[in-house]
């Protein structure tokens, strides 16, 4: 039996170009109930939403952000924050006898993950409102930057972006890109490395390809997101927000 929030997140795609004009402010107010409904670690809320009206503002992120125009397009932007700091002042503020524990690794992943459940609440509660969004996972690119940007303190990083609109035609009637099975991800009680050869395999059944076809789409892949610059940079960013947090700077 079909069901309808089922039926929602199996259509899900992202979209990249959006009709002219703003989202109503009601509609944006629902996706931000949205996400401050979302499920947390203690009920911490360990985040913190940007919505990012300026338009320049919105534009020096297009730039830091992979140089993706659409950014700047989108009528709303949300960057997700990883975001320790108001708890942090508040124990501060404690008469504690033992010393104060600061934010460190752990904290910043379980910030982060808190963060990116309430953006994926955001987006499929757009979807449902019918508007379109895309994660941009750049932002975690040039984090002195974004940083910067966002006029960000200690104990608070920027882990997740997503902008939302109202799908043109064409992005409306793009088919979404084929998925994995479900059958190829998930593993009972035990992981089961499959292998590179397990790998193709997967890879022929969602692409649809076989021989010398796959195997020049999986160099091209490797060469664009493995080996491209970008990944690189964002690997470089990640390491000195992790150092940053921990020092509390």
């Amino acid at each position: 039996m079909s069901n309808p929030t089922v039926e929602l997140l199996r259509a899900r795609k992202s979209v990249r170009a959006y009709e002219p004009g703003p989202i109503p402010e009601e509609d944006v107010r629902q996706i931000l109930e949205a996400a401050v409904q979302a499920p947390s670690a203690g009920n911490m809320a360990l985040w913190t939403i940007i919505r990012v009206t300026d338009e320049e503002k919105k534009r020096r992120l297009a730039k830091t952000c992979d140089n993706q125009p659409f950014i700047a397009a989108a009528p709303l932007v949300l960057v997700f924050c990883a975001d320790y700091r108001r708890w942090f002042d508040a124990f501060a503020s404690l008469p504690l006898s033992e010393p104060l524990r600061k934010p460190g690794a752990g904290d910043l992943m379980l910030a982060a993950v808190d963060a990116t459940i309430a953006a994926h609440a955001s987006v499929v509660a757009a979807d449902a409102l019918g508007y379109g969004s895309c994660y941009i996972g750049d932002i975690l690119e040039n984090v002195e930057e974004q940083r910067a940007i966002l006029h960000l303190p200690a104990y608070v990083t920027p882990v997740c972006m997503a902008v939302y609109g109202k799908p043109t035609a064409q992005q409306r009637e793009r088919a979404k890109p084929a998925r994995f099975a479900v059958e190829e991800l998930v593993h009972e009680n035990a992981y089961r490395d499959v292998g590179a050869q397990g790998m193709r395999e997967m890879l022929a059944r969602r692409q649809g390809l076989e021989g010398e076809a796959l195997e020049d789409w999986l160099l091209r892949f490797c060469r664009r997101k493995w080996n491209g610059a970008f990944s690189a940079e964002m690997t470089r960013s990640v390491r000195k927000a992790f150092e940053d947090w921990e020092k509390g700077i």
